[in-house]
């Protein structure tokens, strides 16, 4: 079969062990969205730990309530229930960072895809001299939990793309496609970062999610065209990400201004 089923009983079986941090895991052929089906549940008082993955979303959300869909069983479409505990509010902006940091690590080990972090939350990779997106997070507070959600390109063909600036990890070349290894590695590898980063009361230095971060990010270094709310603009050169993970974009007047939520266009530099 092209697109095989995710083994549920499987994934149960590797994931949902003692001392782990996933606490219940399930796989629906279909739903609308599952951040939307987390948050309800986190609302109901479901504990940590809880992983929602739909191997078909109808109603997939992106940042600013963009509508997103793939084909079914052509990506990994996911989303964490978390409690973190002994982490301040103020700190859960990093959850989605955290998300990226832990899919990046376990594209380039396992699928061997150099994939970026655009500025705040798009998973990119290089195909055809161009980035491309991957994937995306979004997540949503509930009720004092984090709903955190993924979306994972992985064996979109190119006439399947939603938009021509996408990409998929076949399209980028990927040594692995199989979306159980993916699932399974990308779980681990976001628990143990998770562990750390609680740890560390959320702390993004202590924790080293922040230099983890700095170094995946394709949007630092780079001019930029920030697009941001209330249809205003700022141009200038992203110079760095700060400890509440805003980005820093310095102007031509040398002033560094802090954007918490934005739109970002990386600026082709202009032929000198």
């Amino acid at each position: 079969m092209d697109r095989p089923p995710l083994d549920q009983a499987g994934l149960r079986r590797d994931l949902l062990v003692p001392g782990a941090l996933w606490t219940a895991l399930d796989v629906v052929a279909e739903t609308g969205s599952t951040n939307s089906d987390l948050v309800a549940r986190a609302k109901e008082g479901a504990p940590e730990g809880a992983v929602l993955v739909a191997e078909e979303q109808t109603a997939g959300r992106g940042r600013l309530e963009r509508q997103w869909s793939a084909p079914a069983r052509s990506g990994l479409f996911l989303s964490l229930l978390l409690r973190p505990q002994g982490v301040p509010v103020h700190r859960y902006g990093w959850l989605p960072i955290l998300v990226g940091v832990a899919a990046a690590g376990v594209l380039q080990r396992i699928a061997e895809v150099e994939a970026g972090l655009k500025w705040p939350n798009d998973l990119q990779a290089v195909v055809g001299g161009e980035e491309r997106k991957l994937g995306g997070i979004l997540t949503e507070l509930a009720d004092g939990a984090v709903v955190v959600g993924l979306g994972l390109n992985v064996s979109l063909r190119e006439a399947e793309l939603p938009v021509p600036t996408a990409t998929s990890l076949a399209l980028a070349g990927a040594a692995v496609t199989d979306r159980e290894t993916l699932l399974r590695a990308l779980l681990r590898g976001f628990a143990e970062l998770y562990g750390e980063w609680v740890e560390a009361a959320g702390d993004p230095h202590a924790s080293g999610l922040l230099p983890a971060y700095a170094a995946r990010c394709t949007t630092l270094g780079r001019p930029v065209r920030v697009q941001l709310p209330g249809e205003r603009e700022l141009s200038g050169e992203a110079v760095a990400v700060d400890g509440d993970g805003r980005l820093v974009v310095r102007t031509p007047d040398g002033t560094r201004h802090p954007v918490a939520a934005g739109d970002v266009v990386h600026v082709r530099p202009q032929p000198s």
